[in-house]
């Protein structure tokens, strides 16, 4: 059976079963009030006829049914009962609709109504099964002299019910055909609602789906219209840092204030730089639409850490290469110059000269000397020398260094963004400085340079993602390097200060408390 099929066959079911369920409670309830309108009727009824005065002289006449038997048929006729019965205290009757039972002893129990009690109720007697209602008659004294009986046939009760059978029938029969129609409209729309597929379709799609979307390289995050998380697939989850899937979470307790921001804003985006947490992303903003109304937003998520270090990269590569094309033409020069010597037979003075123009040899090893405690350190000193030399910059470890122990993996990241930035900052010619303390207590780096500094204006906005004071023309991913030292060192609950250097230029000075965990 298809889907619409199950659907329409499931609501007609129901609505049968509620219109049957509700013309047998109907008709109940009417029962009942027919039951008790003919109780009230018969009641009222016996009551009257045992107050009645005539009725009450002829017991004490010396033929009672003469008077009471015609009287009692009269009443019966006007209030359309079964019977009205009276009798004596002993249970005779003296007016019954069978005059032949005129005299006979009632066949039900009379000791009721003769105790002075008030019955109701259906019992059997020579008539039928009726619906009863006996009272006791007074004298004037108060003795209880007999009994007044009046009853309807259960017979004539069903009768009753039956005549207002078919209005009810007819209600319920229309009630259960707007219900079936009703249920075919609902099932044509749940059907286009969900494009008629079925649902082992529907089950296979959304597998699909999911499949799809977590099995892809790029980080995926919908959020719905009312900012929370619909959707975050595998590769999301691991740029992100994420343990569990956050699907149904606010947006604003996962995302960070760059992804939050995209993706509350109003216009579509493309390869804009983020950072999440320490990792540097590319995200682009999609507005997801349905029926061309926006039900929320997309992004997309690329790491770019590892790209951003290689553009950086890059971009010394091509200042080192212009440095070395420059030095070419000195070189040329140098070694005319130490040609000459050699042809006036001065060879001291040529290698005094040489030794002049020769490198930085003493650079290198200060900086072994100085990180001797941390070979990962002293490495990425020498990188870093190595790179300043080329650039026509220098690159010197203050005196006052000292490395105790291993400085970590953030020191190393902020160390090296530090450097990369005051190397840049400065001129060919220009002077780089390192401090670099590492201890128990936790890892201390200073980085001073001779370059233009940090404006006054610019000192609070600097480690913001893609603030820069460079020049962003040539250059790739500007705005990251202090970003990320400003999150490793909130990270760690460190600080950062940014003060003029005595070299005249910018200082930044960190301090990386021990946290256990390098």
């Amino acid at each position: 059976m298809s889907f619409g099929a199950l659907l329409l066959a499931l609501q007609v079911v129901i609505v049968l079963m509620t219109t049957c369920a509700a013309g047998l409670l109907a008709a109940k309830l009417q029962s009942d009030r027919i039951r008790d309108s003919y109780k009230d009727r018969m009641l009222s009824v016996a009551e009257s006829v045992a107050r009645l005065p005539t009725v009450i002289e002829a017991f004490d006449s010396v033929d009672p049914p003469a008077t009471i038997q015609p009287l009692a048929e009269l009443i019966r006729k006007a209030s359309n009962v079964t019977y009205v019965v009276v009798t004596d205290h002993n249970g005779v009757r003296y007016a019954h609709p069978d005059p032949k039972r005129i005299g006979e002893r009632v066949s039900t129990d009379p000791s009721t109504p003769l105790s002075g009690e008030v019955f109701v109720g259906t019992e059997t007697g020579t008539l039928g099964t009726s619906l009863r209602a006996k009272v006791p008659v007074r004298a004037a004294d108060g003795r209880i002299i007999g009994i007044a009986s009046v009853g309807i046939l259960e017979s004539q009760l069903s009768a009753d019910l039956a005549e207002d059978l078919p209005e009810l029938i007819g209600w319920l029969a229309a009630a259960a055909l707007v219900g079936v129609l009703g249920a075919a409209l609902i099932t044509q729309h749940v059907r286009r609602r969900t494009f008629r597929l079925e649902p082992a379709e529907i089950a296979q799609l959304l597998k699909t789906r999911d499949a799809m979307l977590h099995g892809i390289r790029e980080g995926v995050v919908a959020v719905d219209d009312q900012e929370k998380l619909v959707l975050v697939n595998d590769e999301a989850m691991r740029l992100l840092g994420l343990a569990e899937n956050p699907s149904g979470q606010p947006a604003a307790e996962v995302l960070d204030d760059g992804l939050l921001d995209l993706a509350r804003g109003d216009d579509d985006v493309a390869d804009r730089l983020v950072l999440a947490g320490e990792r540097v992303l590319v995200a682009n903003r999609m507005t997801a639409k349905t029926d061309d109304r926006a039900v929320g937003v997309v992004l997309t998520l690329r790491d770019r850490t590892e790209l951003h270090d290689a553009l950086r990269e890059l971009d010394g590569q091509r200042t080192v290469t212009e440095v070395l094309r420059a030095q070419a033409h000195e070189f040329s020069n140098h070694l005319h110059v130490i040609g000459g010597l050699l042809d006036l037979d001065r060879g001291p003075d040529a290698v005094a000269y040489i030794e002049r123009v020769g490198g930085a040899g003493s650079v290198t090893a200060d900086i072994i000397d100085g990180a001797n405690a941390d070979p990962a350190l002293a490495a990425l000193l020498l990188a870093k020398s190595s790179t300043a030399h080329e650039r026509g910059v220098e690159l010197r470890l203050d005196p006052g260094s000292s490395v105790d122990i291993r400085a970590g993996d953030d020191a190393l990241t902020v160390l090296g963004n530090l450097v990369d930035n005051a190397v840049d900052a400065v001129e060919t010619g220009g002077t780089v400085r390192v401090l670099v303390r590492s201890s128990v207590s936790g890892v201390r780096v200073v980085v001073d340079d001779d370059g233009p500094g940090v404006a006054e204006s610019q000192r609070g906005r600097i480690f913001d993602l893609g603030v820069s004071s460079k020049d962003v023309q040539g250059a790739h991913g500007r705005g990251i390097g202090l970003a990320l030292v400003s999150r490793v060192v909130t990270r760690r609950s460190g600080r950062v200060a940014i003060t003029d250097s005595e070299l005249g230029g910018a200082s930044f000075d960190v301090w990386l408390p021990e946290t256990g965990n390098r």
